[in-house]
């Protein structure tokens, strides 16, 4: 039985596999059809013989009798190669994960990009010209919004501000290093007396610097790829996307700089402030498009409850158009698409139907996710279309460069970071954070947007941005799993929020934010508390209609039942003991407060069984302990939570400590107040010790 399970599992992955190249193939074949009809029957003669036709039908209308069957592709060869190329896209997507074993071994991006490999081969084999599927247009404005938008409308707002001072950091001040450090020691090369020294030599700084511009950011299309396969960490997660995102600013900037340089000639200490100046400008104005285009997209939901079916219709037009307003005047189109999606989604949430929540998660992860299948496939075929102009000492010392660049800016910002941070970056997150600094389709883009009349040096640029692409996708990406499961690296754990973790969390905040007002020192946490009181009190007023900006009826009800208990307690001396809950059938006209009925010493708390207690205790124990080890992360791919991780020995240990403090606390002859202000501060503590908070 064994043997024939064994037996069938490979005879279907074979299938599988048989499968995928067999799409390929006929996917390719129906390209060089196309393009070979297309090429004999050109717009211009479809035009010409339509117009003879016309006239001759005018003149004689005893003409040729009328066509049965006739072929006319040009009226329709625009959307059905989009078509074509779409269907490819989720065919492949199909096709992988019917060879399930093949998938585990190599990235998805990987193999995408071998299926571009493959179209653009055969179309070139049948003597077809490669047509350039990755233009910087499509790319920019069409490719690009759906991954960014469905990155940042579901972004992790928790983890990515308790990290945003490490993720500018690497974002901001990695960036430029790698671009300085690339483009300078690049020059420093070219200059050497080497056997093509007539071709290197021709290369200028500016023109070294503008390729390590392009060439040094992190790509989020990438990185998004090949970290969501390993299920790394939510902490290693965040920084390496967070830096992907928000160092776009800083490679818009440096590209336009370098690039007005290059054609002037000369830079002048006033050029170089203002370029600083741009830097900020461009961030700066990134984020407040999309904070504004969020706010309308928010205020707009408000009178959206008697036309639900075009609710999803407005988030996904004011993000685009957050994109389009802010590439208008060269601001940071990603950064404007990541800050609308953040902005809008707590408030749209709550005017929006659940159906159009739904469908506003489904297609951004479907769009999405075809976006990012047809950005690899097409940059295979681009691969194949060339031009290229290899040049052995460029394209090697490029590859070494940026690896060196990128691990020697990685362990120098995190020895300066770890100053900061209660919880420190180890040697492994260093490593991952170093290996993980993928490249994609926005260099390759940016090179295919420089003028071969400017830079005559652009064909190599574009031969060393792809190979340092596939070195770091193909190798980078094939060997991070292997070295994850080597270094035992911390993996990410999809889970719910329980209401347990949510109270708690809730309550950390609270107590933490009371600490700072008491010592005098207003951090992080203050701050947040003081904008979550304004938006509470005035933004949910504006954007969120009718009810749903308020509290919910249930806290309200537990708030009035709180300042209830409270008034009590002042009136009877702080002596009575209260009821730990009231029934759920009290209504609310009930709450208001009244004189006791009984006298103090009979209202004292109902005891529970032995048995009910020691449920209820293990029921906390369970759910603190996965509260301190969930680790999550965001996939764009999955919509059902993991299980949770088996941590036997670790859940052994807090039963051990959980315990020794009930021994010490003496709960028969504590009231219900004491022992809630022991058992949180008692969990307080350990979260502490434990470095739940990694903040900077």
């Amino acid at each position: 039985m064994p043997s024939r399970t064994v037996s069938h599992g490979s005879s279907g992955r074979l299938r599988g596999l048989f499968l995928v190249m067999v799409l390929v193939f006929l996917e390719s074949s129906v390209f060089t059809l196309a393009f070979a009809s297309s090429d004999q029957h050109s717009p211009t003669t479809a035009h010409s013989d339509g117009h003879k036709a016309t006239d001759h039908g005018s003149h004689n209308n005893t003409g040729k009798a009328f066509p049965v069957l006739d072929l006319n592709y040009e009226n329709v060869r625009v959307p059905f190669e989009i078509s074509l190329w779409v269907l490819l896209a989720s065919l492949m997507k199909l096709g992988f994960h019917l060879v399930p074993h093949l998938s585990n071994i190599v990235p998805e991006s990987c193999l995408l990009i071998v299926v571009g490999l493959l179209v653009g081969g055969i179309i070139r084999g049948t003597g077809e010209t490669v047509p350039p599927v990755l233009d910087s247009k499509l790319f920019f404005y069409i490719l690009l919004p759906p991954i960014i938008l469905d990155a940042g409308y579901f972004l992790p707002i928790r983890p990515f501000m308790e990290n945003l001072g490490t993720i500018l950091i690497f974002a901001v001040v990695g960036t430029l290093w790698n671009a300085f450090f690339v483009g300078g020691l690049l020059y420093g090369v070219c200059q050497i007396g080497t056997e093509s020294s007539s071709i290197l030599s021709r290369i200028g700084l500016l023109q070294c610097l503008l390729f390590g511009s392009i060439i040094s950011a992190v790509d989020p299309v990438a990185v998004l790829a090949v970290f969501e396969e390993i299920h790394i960490n939510e902490l290693l997660h965040i920084l390496v996307f967070g830096e992907s995102l928000l160092n776009d600013a800083v490679t818009v900037v440096l590209y336009h700089l370098f690039e007005e340089f290059s054609g002037i000639g000369t830079v002048t200490l006033v050029k170089g402030f203002l370029g600083v100046i741009s830097f900020f400008v461009v961030a700066l104005g990134g984020v407040l498009v999309g904070v504004l285009y969020g706010i309308l997209a928010a205020f707009t939901s408000r009178f959206t409850s008697h036309t639900r079916v075009i609710e999803p219709l407005f988030v996904f037009l004011y993000s685009y158009m957050a994109y389009l307003s802010a590439e208008i005047f060269h601001l940071s189109g990603i950064m404007a698409l990541i800050a609308c999606g953040a902005v809008m989604r707590p408030y749209v949430e709550a005017n929006i139907s659940h159906k159009s929540h739904t469908t506003i998660k489904y297609f951004l992860k479907m769009w999405s996710s075809v976006s990012e299948t047809l950005i690899f496939i097409f940059l295979g075929v681009a691969t194949v279309a060339g031009p290229h102009d290899w040049n052995w000492t460029f394209v090697t010392v490029t590859v070494i460069l940026c690896l060196v660049a990128r691990v020697i800016g990685v362990v120098g910002l995190t020895f300066i970071i770890n100053k900061f941070r209660i919880v420190k970056l180890t040697t492994k997150d260093q490593f991952i954070i170093a290996y993980g600094g993928l490249r994609g389709a926005i260099a390759f883009s940016l090179g295919f947007l420089l003028e071969k009349d400017h830079f005559p040096e652009r064909e190599i640029f574009l031969t060393a941005i792809i190979t340092v692409i596939f070195f770091t996708v193909f190798v980078q990406g094939m060997t991070i799993k292997p070295l994850v499961e080597l270094l035992a690296v911390k993996k990410k754990q999809e889970a719910k929020r329980s209401i347990n973790e949510e109270i708690h969390t809730q309550f950390l905040d609270h107590l933490l934010t009371g600490i700072e007002d008491i010592c005098g020192h207003y951090g992080h946490h203050h701050w947040k508390d003081k904008l979550n009181r304004f938006n509470k009190k005035y933004v949910k007023k504006c954007l969120i209609a009718g009810e749903r900006s308020k509290e919910p009826q249930l806290i309200a009800f537990y708030h009035k039942m709180e300042m209830k208990q409270a008034i009590q307690l002042v009136e009877s001396g702080g002596g009575i003991k209260l009821p730990s809950a009231m029934p759920s059938t009290v209504s609310m006209q009930n709450i208001q407060p009244r004189p006791p009925t009984k006298p103090a010493a009979e209202r004292a708390i109902p005891q529970l069984s032995k048995t009910k207690e020691e449920e209820i205790r293990k029921i906390l124990r369970t759910n603190l302990q996965r509260t301190r080890q969930r680790l999550r992360s965001y996939n764009r791919h999955t919509l059902v939570a993991d299980p949770y991780e088996d941590g036997l020995s670790d859940l052994f240990l807090k039963k051990q400590k959980m315990f020794q403090i009930e021994k010490k606390v003496i709960f028969s002859t504590s009231s219900l107040s004491q022992k809630r202000i022991i058992f949180f501060l008692f969990y307080f503590v350990e979260s502490v010790t434990n470095g739940k908070f990694n903040t900077i």
